[in-house]
């Protein structure tokens, strides 16, 4: 599997900018797949679908706004989404394109002439 099986157009103005001021009131999606069925419900709703025995999985990851577009020496555009620090200035990212971004290539961000 790769990250790339899950990319998918999602337009900007769907995608939500701050979380829902009452959280159980914000949107669910509930899948059927014996009736191959898509429902929109709210979130205080998903008990309606639990059955004993579910187990129910909660993210409680946080986002952090870390997202930085640089260009190659090429001229390509890169974009790298940070997602954890590992120590000092290292960090895991999501690099796109990843599979045209080689060891070993530079990338300048912004005005300020940082490099990579």
């Amino acid at each position: 599997m790769k990250v790339t099986d899950f990319d998918y157009d999602l337009p900007e103005e769907l995608i939500a900018q701050v979380p829902i001021e009452k959280r159980d009131m914000s949107r669910l999606m509930v899948l059927n797949t014996k009736k191959q069925t898509i429902e929109h419900k709210i979130f205080s709703d998903v008990i309606d679908y639990l059955e004993e025995g579910d187990c129910l999985v909660i993210n409680n990851t946080k986002v952090i706004p870390a997202r930085l577009y640089g260009k190659k020496s090429t001229g390509a555009n890169v974009e790298f989404l940070l997602l954890k620090q590992l120590e000092g200035d290292i960090w895991e990212c999501i690099v796109r394109p990843g599979n045209k971004l080689k060891p070993g290539t530079k990338v300048t961000f912004g005005d300020r002439n940082i490099k990579c």
